[in-house]
């Protein structure tokens, strides 16, 4: 399944190597959004396995049992797992077909995707080799160092609010509230 332009949500990514500040900035951009009240989800694409069950639980049994999808639902959240049993990973329009509909999406890894995304480096990463000269996509970097070598905007790996400002700039966001209320309906 993939989305027309009317119902694919914006989307905004993060990327950068390992220990370069992509979570915490992630999660300040949401943090931030939230706060202005968009509705945001979030997509992380991970590479490696994981696990978000616990080994003996009801659900990882019946996951265990061969289920090919598990929901646990309760009165604050549901999640549902879904077991690829040899399958391929799915593509990233698969998983953004799946969300519920929301203002924005931002997703953290998904380095080849054609979506707008910032830099996120630190000098403590392990690998410091800039992305953004291989990336078209890339549309700014934040860092917590000075970075000369680009043309690209560059923000404080701190500066929630105004790489926040940017991302909401780039994806053309409208301020909430001010989306027709026949849309609103059919969330």
């Amino acid at each position: 399944m993939t989305l027309d332009a009317q119902t694919r949500p914006r989307i905004f990514g993060i990327s950068g190597w390992k220990n370069s500040g992509k979570t915490g900035l992630a999660v300040r951009i949401v943090t931030e959004l939230t706060a202005r009240g968009y509705r945001v989800s979030t997509i992380k694409h991970a590479h490696h396995d994981f696990d978000i069950d616990k080994v003996g639980a009801d659900s990882w049994r019946h996951r265990q049992a061969g289920a090919h999808e598990v929901a646990l639902v309760s009165g604050t959240r549901y999640a549902i797992m879904h077991e690829l049993r040899g399958a391929p990973e799915p593509s990233f329009e698969e998983i953004l077909a799946r969300l519920a509909p929301c203002d924005i999406v931002i997703i953290e890894g998904y380095k080849r995707e054609p979506v707008p995304k910032i830099e996120a480096r630190r000098l403590e990463a392990k690998n410091r080799e800039p992305l953004a000269p291989g990336d078209p996509h890339i549309v700014a970097i934040a860092a917590d160092h000075p970075v000369h070598e680009t043309g690209l905007p560059v923000f404080d790996l701190d500066d929630t609010q105004a790489i926040t400002d940017f991302v909401v700039s780039v994806t053309g966001l409208p301020e909430p509230g001010s989306r027709p209320a026949a849309e609103l309906l059919t969330e």
